[in-house]
């Protein structure tokens, strides 16, 4: 993936955004995410909706650290995009009153890139880097004493006068975040202290977080209007926002300005975003796995080249939300088609005696 934009979070972290259009119901941030994120974003734990066992998990390890006079433990955050593992990293620094520094994996090429970042840290200061587990191996090996002893290890010299010089850091946090836990490699993984899952959010806790949104950007809804995006907002705060911000638009232009119930509807229908939170492409698979494959079992592989999409995508985007509905089942043949499923698209529940083996 080509990354071209550039945002400046610290003066000296930078991190790389991806420039690729995203789907509206993408976990993946957009430039209008990131500008909206300040005000949008909670600061501290007590503000935080939702996600209440990695609160109070998170609450239990700054408490125990503030009361130590040291610095937090070194944590790892992973589930899908858009849950809010960034809000996390910055709600860390925030409760312990010092300065979080942000850099992603693919924005750290090499070694010396690492060594010149860990090398300013201050004492107890946050280092978050997003996207963990693209970190390369020589990056890793860097970073592997710097989270265990806070040592940097580095050699001076070459051939037979080289020699091994250890320069000994602060103590400091790391916050790693990744969607792909089963990537990160073994040993960077089991030097992470609290490694801590954030799963999707409920209808309720969503509600809230759009309804918090909507007052901060000035915006009229009742409560129909908000429970609407809510329903539709894949259990993912960042989409239920960008959802937020496109209904806003449709309201102003078609409406009245104020979001109803009924102008939610009519929006979203019109972004192509059912009563379930699908959109053409989730809607695609789950077709093409009923319609082509016979509800299935059948490849990743497959499935993505009939939808026309990269399997990555059909996995790490696609299918998490469609698991969680019950719509697909993975299998060890492939990914199969729900009862559920077929009622959600209206097809008839049929399915061959002979399975598909693709």
């Amino acid at each position: 993936m080509r990354l071209s934009t550039t945002i400046r979070t610290s003066p000296e972290v930078v991190y790389n955004a991806p420039t690729m259009k995203e789907r509206i119901v993408s976990g993946q941030p957009e430039e209008e995410d990131v500008a909206l994120d300040g005000a949008l974003r909670p600061q501290r734990l007590r503000d935080l909706i939702g996600q209440e066992r990695v609160r109070e998990n998170l609450g239990i390890l700054i408490e125990a650290a503030l009361r130590r006079g040291e610095s937090v433990d070194h944590v790892l955050l992973y589930g899908p995009p858009g849950l809010g593992k960034t809000t996390l990293a910055h709600i860390i620094a925030n409760e312990m009153n010092v300065p979080i520094r942000v850099t992603s994996g693919p924005a750290i090429e090499r070694a010396g890139d690492l060594a010149a970042i860990l090398s300013n840290m201050r004492e107890k200061e946050v280092l978050f880097i997003d996207e963990v587990h693209r970190l390369g191996r020589a990056v890793e090996e860097v970073l592997y004493p710097a989270i265990e002893d806070f040592a940097l290890d580095f050699v001076i010299g070459k051939g037979p006068a080289a020699r091994s010089v250890r320069l000994k850091l602060p103590h400091f946090t790391v916050v790693g975040a990744t969607t792909r836990l089963a990537l990160l490699t073994a040993p960077l993984r089991t030097r992470f202290g609290a490694i801590v899952r954030v799963d999707f959010y409920d209808q309720d806790a969503l509600q809230a977080i759009v309804r918090r949104a909507a007052t901060v950007l000035g915006v009229e809804a009742d409560a129909a209007g908000l429970a609407e995006i809510a329903r539709r907002g894949r259990g993912t705060p960042r989409v239920a926002l960008r959802l937020l911000r496109r209904v806003r638009d449709y309201a102003q232009v078609r409406a009245d300005g104020r979001i109803t119930g009924e102008v939610a509807r009519q929006a979203l229908e019109l972004l192509d975003v059912d009563e379930q939170g699908l959109d053409d492409l989730d809607r695609r698979v789950l077709s093409t796995i009923i319609e082509k494959f016979d509800g299935g079992p059948v490849g990743l592989d497959t499935v993505a080249a009939s939808v026309s999409e990269a399997s990555d995508t059909i996995m790490d985007v696609v299918e998490p939300y469609l698991l969680q509905l019950g719509f697909l089942d993975r299998t060890p043949r492939g990914r199969t088609a729900t009862t559920r499923a077929y009622e959600h698209l209206g097809v008839s529940y049929t399915r061959s005696e002979q399975p598909n083996l693709l």
